[in-house]
């Protein structure tokens, strides 16, 4: 029996209770969904037959809505726009959201934080801060999980300062957390892939933003390279991060409790998110050098090649032309290793 909640972001088509049928189809034990059209600005509001439906199955199935349920807000919101026309539209679909939670007794909600914009990038850390305390003055019990992002362009999150920034802004801190995805993670330059640079990273987490405040993790390998900034979600093992990074989350203790969401390609085949849950399960309780691991890593790794191949050919192209950088301070080989970070931080 696994010791943690690891799941998957669920389809909810032909309504939102149908998402934990879902979730139980494939054997996970949190989910992930969409509480309306991520890219529309404005969806019918639940029926009362579906909220009821919604929590009764919850119950039947033994979901706990409250701490195993992350749904992921609409791609469309950006609290932090400089366009206060735009802000307040973006607000409204938020807190839309938010009272969907709560009528779905959801205790959780994750989304990314937006951009600034090209505007100044602390007086738009100040308007998502903003924005956060008005909704939760406006709703009674979902926590508001901050998700870090990428890097490329102008996106709030991909420096773990700014997501503390944000948080040190929020007045009731008991309603707001953090989601860490791995790919969001490893594009934007902090490298998790072996043990060392992964203790590093969390190291340097719960230094810059605290462990108190960590609520979910996004489950992903990643197409491109390490400080790529691109958001390029591969199945686990297929990537640059290989299988090394997701043996370690599956024997992380500080790690149970909470959703673990694959949004890996499916290839809409529900099913293979089904095999992804089993490799997390067995990896559990492995050593890096168990003969088993290094066998199956390998096999993943050879079936995402080609792809890691073309991605290495774009990105090494860009990097020489100077029209790619892995973040705001420089160049690839400028790029501090998150053992560098954290040592700094130390002193």
């Amino acid at each position: 029996m696994s010791k943690f909640k690891f799941g998957a972001h669920i389809s909810t088509s032909g309504g939102v209770s149908n998402a934990v049928t879902n979730s139980t189809n494939i054997s996970a034990k949190s989910f992930a969904l969409f509480l309306k059209s991520p890219r529309r600005w404005v969806s019918p509001m639940f029926t009362d037959d579906e909220v009821n439906k919604f929590k009764a199955l919850c119950k039947e199935h033994n979901y706990n809505s409250r701490t195993e349920i992350l749904p992921h807000g609409s791609y469309f919101i950006n609290l932090a726009n400089p366009d206060l026309e735009k802000e307040e539209k973006a607000y409204g679909a938020f807190l839309d959201d938010l009272k969907r939670c709560e009528l779905l007794d959801i205790g959780l909600y994750n989304f990314h934080p937006g951009s600034d914009l090209g505007s100044d990038h602390q007086e738009a850390l100040k308007r998502l801060a903003k924005n956060i305390n008005t909704a939760i003055n406006e709703t009674k019990f979902v926590k508001i999980v901050i998700e870090n992002m990428a890097g490329h362009g102008n996106l709030i999150g991909s420096d773990l300062e700014d997501i503390k920034t944000v948080i040190d802004m929020v007045d009731d801190k008991s309603r707001v957390g953090v989601c860490i995805d791995t790919c969001h993670t490893f594009a934007a330059g902090y490298d998790i892939r072996d043990e060392e640079s992964y203790n590093a990273f969390w190291e340097l987490y719960d230094k810059t933003i605290g462990f108190e405040y960590l609520s979910a993790i996004h489950l992903n390998d990643s197409k491109a390279p390490l400080g790529a900034n691109k958001d390029l979600h591969q199945k686990i093992g297929w990537g640059f991060l290989g299988l090394e990074p997701f043996r370690l989350i599956a024997n992380s203790e500080f790690l149970q409790g909470i959703p673990l969401v694959l949004e890996t390609p499916n290839d809409n085949t529900p099913q293979l998110w089904e095999e992804e849950i089993k490799l997390l399960e067995w990896l559990e309780g492995k050593s890096k050098d168990d003969p088993a691991v290094l066998e199956r890593a390998a096999e993943l790794s050879k079936l995402g090649k080609t792809e890691r191949d073309q991605h290495s050919a774009k990105y090494a192209k860009k990097v020489e032309k100077g029209k790619k950088k892995t973040t705001k301070k420089g160049s690839i080989k400028d790029q501090p290793t998150v053992i560098d970070q954290l040592n700094k931080r130390k002193k």
